[in-house]
């Protein structure tokens, strides 16, 4: 295997037959040993938060796939921590879509003038462009647009993508009393047909779930929906 990316929490290999294969890490994102899923670095490491992150990722990428929904899953093997997926090439240098259904993390750090922490939201949904030392920038979709990143037409698309999988993981953790806070997706265009489809992961490490007012760990988190 050739690997094409190191990324915080995953390493990306190309298979001999054109498929990429995701390698889970135990690292997850934060800062000074405090996970945050919204944070540009690595903030500590959590044993078995690979594992738990493919397991969950599993979870919801074969519920999408029964729905319809586009995405680059094939297939995982949770022993070796490892999941098949179709090559996709990201927009731009890579942005990241977030749904958001209560004001907390960088979006109430941002408008904290106007909203209250917790403040529901109509599963708001924000574009930021991947860029560690910029803060990941928020941007409209006109920018995106305007910077050859993704067209206006795209844009719509991601958007519909995005609150309907986030409606999928939503009614899913709600099964188990779990209310969705926020998440955030990555997408990208299938390498052949150029479809849009969701790619990298769906798991504790890029959620922000509460129990009775309470915030799940990501380890915990794949304990109570996979239970």
């Amino acid at each position: 295997m050739k690997q094409i990316y190191s990324g915080k929490t995953k390493d990306v290999y190309e298979l001999e037959d054109g498929n990429y294969l995701l390698s889970f890490k135990d690292d997850v994102t934060g800062e000074n040993g405090v996970f945050d899923p919204g944070a540009n670095t690595v903030g500590l490491t959590m044993e078995g938060a690979g594992e738990a992150g493919l397991r969950l990722t599993q979870h919801f990428f074969e519920i999408l796939k029964e729905k319809g929904i586009p995405t680059h899953y094939i297939d995982a093997d949770i022993a070796k921590r490892t999941m098949t997926v179709v090559p996709a090439t990201v927009f731009g240098k890579g942005l990241e879509v977030i749904c958001r259904y209560r004001a907390v993390g960088s979006f109430l750090r941002r408008y904290g003038k106007y909203v209250e922490e917790g403040q529901p939201l109509d599963a708001f949904v924000e574009v930021t462009l991947k860029d560690d030392d910029r803060q990941d920038p928020p941007i409209s979709a006109e920018g995106l647009d305007m910077l050859n990143i993704l067209s206006l037409e795209e844009y719509e698309t991601l958007a519909r993508l995005t609150r309907e999988i986030s409606g999928v993981v939503k009614e899913d953790l709600a099964k188990k009393g779990i209310e969705l806070y926020d998440i955030k997706l990555e997408f990208g265009r299938d390498a052949k047909t150029n479809e849009i489809l969701l790619i990298d992961e769906i798991s504790g490490g890029n959620m922000r779930a509460y129990k009775d007012g309470k915030y799940i760990e990501p380890l915990e988190l794949e304990k109570l929906v996979l239970a």
